[in-house]
Parts: structure tokens; sequence; C-alpha cells
């Protein structure tokens, strides 16, 4: 393999699987060598054997070929630039940026009205691309290509004739998730729901070394986490550390850096306790896990439709109830960029798909959001600068189309096959839990009850005046809705982010990229 050569992020799961297909066995225990081994195995179609999460590029010199893919759900971000003959790419998207960048005006729009970019394959830099998630790139004689390589499926079906074997299954399934993820000692993000302290279970039972981190409120709004993970946390025989809430106010910034993110979607209002969160992840372990989202393949509604978490929803935008933009949208923007139509038409796709028969409308509609990579890119080591690799056993793939195959009621009504699997290894008051949004909004509470006149009053950067009409904009106190204020703060944050925006030193790319030893070349 000489004229082969890769540069990858990347964590190979399933691995004695594909080694059993391979024709030669890696020499080392890197996963990079097992993509090579499966690159020249399969050629480009070694991405439908590869289970993980990665992120990675291999030239061929001998077909003078360049040849990349991200990982299924996006969990390692892919960035990417070809001007001028000229093809750059990396998991971090400030060390492509220039210092003298263009906006991608389009991707604006997006963010002030959705909360994100609704095209995975741009970036808020118009000459910055992103590989979305399941896709793969060729770069062969100066044309480059994309294409998709996995598309879930529910079209699939998986019928036990007794109950037990649904459930073995499925236990079978999400210890292997974990344990491919697993090191000897791990922080897990940890609520007082089912998800996170399932996973926390199943690490325990491995052997590992699980310490639990939580975020709680004492007095802010009523919350019953610290309760049930404390709950958990002793019924398993694990230590719990805890980040309260309360005394962080918005956009407060715990460390220098947190607000000072690639783009603009990654400034959430709450973002000193998010990051706190990971920090004290860090202090136990270099690994740490989630347990995102179990609700999208385990909460089929029986006759509602499913809803997003009440504070995911509101940062990243919800279904509109009528295609109305803000009225701070400046209208010469919304005409340049044809933000009208385009809010008009997600509105009309959101009814058209909530019309349609589907086998699984929850995992489906999740699964179709253009939430989860931005909010994998933003627990990316790249984002919070960490020594901290965030895992989500949930959306394990061989787990994700276990559950779309099964029999949606009764396995995947409210969780009901993971607390059949559970039943003997969590405290019943947590299994029994059902399953209940935050008790309240921290950022309309915040507005509430502290002065926010300074959201309002802020130095007003220039570019901004190019996509609002501050004129129009009420102040954060007078808004009517908690998504009226959600819109308005993505103002504030939109001016934080054209003022404080820069590209990363060179140095500091590579600096952080050796502490986290996030890319490997190996050249056989």
């Amino acid at each position: 393999m000489s004229h082969l050569s890769i540069t990858a992020d990347a964590r190979i799961d399933g691995r004695e699987d594909l080694i059993a297909k391979l024709p030669h066995p890696p020499q080392t225990e890197d996963d990079a060598e097992l993509i090579l081994l499966a690159y020249q195995t399969w050629g480009e179609d070694c991405v439908k054997h590869l289970l993980g999460d990665f992120a990675f590029t291999i030239r061929d010199n001998r077909k003078k070929k360049v040849f990349c893919a991200r990982d299924h759900f996006g969990v390692k971000p892919f960035f990417f630039t070809h001007v001028a003959n000229t093809f750059k790419f990396s998991t971090n998207l400030n060390s492509l940026r220039t210092g003298s960048d263009t906006l991608n005006e389009t991707a604006i729009g997006d963010y002030l009205v959705f909360g994100l970019n609704q095209d995975l394959s741009t970036t808020t830099f118009r000459e910055i691309q992103r590989l979305p998630p399941a896709h793969s790139l060729t770069l062969h004689n100066g044309s480059l290509s994309v294409r998709r390589y996995w598309t879930p499926d529910t079209s699939k079906e998986v019928r036990y004739r007794d109950r037990d074997s649904y459930v073995e299954h499925f236990n079978e399934l999400l210890k292997r998730a974990v344990r491919d993820r697993l090191r000897d000692r791990i922080a897990i993000s940890m609520s007082g729901g089912l998800d996170s302290t399932s996973l926390a279970a199943i690490a325990c039972d491995l052997g590992a070394d699980v310490h639990a981190c939580a975020v709680v409120y004492n007095k802010l709004i009523p919350d019953e986490e610290r309760h049930y993970a404390t709950l958990a946390a002793h019924h398993l025989g694990i230590p719990i550390s805890y980040v309260v809430a309360d005394q962080y106010s918005l956009f407060h910034e715990q460390a220098a850096g947190d607000m000072n993110q690639a783009e603009p979607f990654l400034l959430s209002p709450l973002t000193a306790q998010f990051h706190t969160l990971l920090r004290l992840c860090e202090s136990h372990s270099s690994i740490g896990f989630t347990g995102y989202d179990g609700d999208a393949f385990m909460s089929e509604p029986k006759q509602r439709p499913f809803k997003v978490r009440s504070t995911l929803r509101r940062m990243f935008g919800k279904r509109p109830q009528e295609a109305v933009l803000p009225e701070w949208i400046d209208e010469s923007f919304a005409r340049r960029t044809n933000l009208h139509e385009r809010y008009k038409e997600s509105f009309l796709a959101q009814r058209r798909k909530d019309a349609k028969e589907e086998r699984r409308p929850s995992a489906m509609r999740a699964l179709d959001s253009k939430v989860w990579a931005p909010l994998f890119e933003g627990y990316d080591c790249g984002a919070t600068r960490l020594n901290l690799e965030l895992r989500h056993p949930f959306i394990d793939v061989r787990l994700v189309e276990y559950l779309l195959s099964i029999p949606s009621n009764p396995w995947c009504v409210n969780k009901h096959i993971l607390r059949v699997a559970m039943k003997d290894r969590l405290p019943a008051e947590v299994i029994n839990r059902p399953k209940t949004p935050l008790a309240g909004d921290p950022t309309l509470q915040l507005v509430r009850h502290g002065s926010v006149r300074w959201l309002d009053s802020f130095e007003v950067n220039p570019q901004l005046k190019s996509f609002v009409n501050l004129s129009l904009r009420r102040s954060i106190a007078n808004e009517l809705t908690p998504d009226g204020l959600w819109a308005s703060l993505r103002v504030f944050a939109l001016n934080y982010w054209l003022t404080h925006s820069q590209p990363i030193d060179r140095r500091e790319t590579e600096n952080q990229v050796n502490k986290n030893h996030a890319y490997r070349t190996s050249i056989a």
C-alpha cells in the first residue's frame, strides 16, 4: 500500500467483524490502518463496511485521486475548500479560514430564522464547504463529486415469536455499542433520565471506572434531575459531580474561548453550563458518554407526533405555525437570499411530511432534522478546545437499524424496550419515571428575573445591519413568547460572532491536534 496514505480522525467499531472480512490482518491497532485496508479491499465502497465515528482522507497516488468520508451521523466534523485546483480539508472549520472570508448570506439567513443552517453541505463561509453525514467525496482529475453512502431504512422488519428475543437482541446490541466506545475510565453526562443512566449501568457491568456529571438547578426552575441522577448514581455505586447552573447568566463565558466559536449557531445563551459540564467531564477522563439520542428511536407516539426536547427546539428552531419571517429581518437581505420563499417552503414541506404516512414517523423526523451534525460539531474537541472526546452509544448504526426494524408498538413507545432491558439494573423510580421535558425554560427565567438591557444595547457590528433592521427588534424583556425570545437572542449571538470570530492561529491548530491525538497519518 505504498501508494496509499491516510489522514483520519477515526474510531472504528466492530473491529473483529471488519478484520474477519479483510484478506490481510492489520499489523497495528491503529484505526487508520483498518480504514486503509478496507479501502484496499473494497475501494470507495469501503464506507459500506465501516462502523464508528470517522472523518478521513485517503490519497491514492496510483489512481491519482483523493477519497474522503464522514461517518453516518456526523459525529466527526469534516470541512473542505476546493479553490483554484487546491483542495484543503480539516475537522476544524476555523483552520480553513483566510482572514478575508466572504460570508454565506443564505446560511446567515437560515441561522436567524431557523436557528441553524438548513444546507448541511455548506457553512457560514461561502468558500468553505461541509461534507454532510453519511457522505463520501472523491477528487479525481480536478473534478469533485459527493455521494451519499448510507440512508436509514424503515422497510426492513424483524419479527420474533417470543417477546424475550426482542429484548435479548436489543441488550446485545446496546452492550456492544457501549463496549466499542468504552475505555477503562469514562465520564458520563448523566441526567436523571433513562438513557444516560442506562449507559452508566452497562459501562459499570463492563468493568469501567465511571464518573457521572450532571447539570442541575436549585432555584431558577423546578428541577428533579439532581434527585433522579443521585438515586441512579448511588444505586450503581459511582461518584457524581454537579454543575449548579443557577449561577450563570446569559452568554456567560466561564473560561476564555467559550464564546469563540467557528459558527454562530454554536453560541448558546446557556454556553457557560455546557462548557463547564464538559470541563468537569474532562477532569475525570478524556472519554465522555452522552445519552443522546434515545428519544429519536424509542419514543414513537401512539397518536401524536414526536416532539423535540424544548431547549434544542428553541435554540435550533421548530416547525413554524405560519410562514412569516421575524419583522426585524432586513427586507433587502431577505430578497437577496430568497428567504421568504425558502421559509414558506420549509413550512409547507414539514406539513407534507407530517401528513405522509410513515412506519416510523418519529424516528424519521429526527433523522431528517438538521440538528444532529451541528450539535455534534459543538461537542467536538475542535470546538470545545478540551482533551475530551464525546461518544454517543445510542446512535450506533447497528442499534439504530435494529430499532427501526422491530415493531414500534410496544417496543419503541415510551422506551418500553429500554425499560424492560434495564429493570434489574436501575432503581424502579428511575425505570418508571415518565418522560418529562425540563420543568421550565432557564433562558426565559433569566430574562424575567435579571437585568438583560445589555442584550439590547450592545455595540453593533456594521455587518449586522446588512441582515437585521434593529429599529424593528423588540427589547429582549418585551418579547412576548419563548420562541420570539430565542429568535431575538440569535441577533445578539450573531453580532457577537461577527465581532469576535477570527481564524485560529495555525500553531494553535497543530497544538490542539497533538493534544487530542485527533489526526493520525498512516503511510504503509
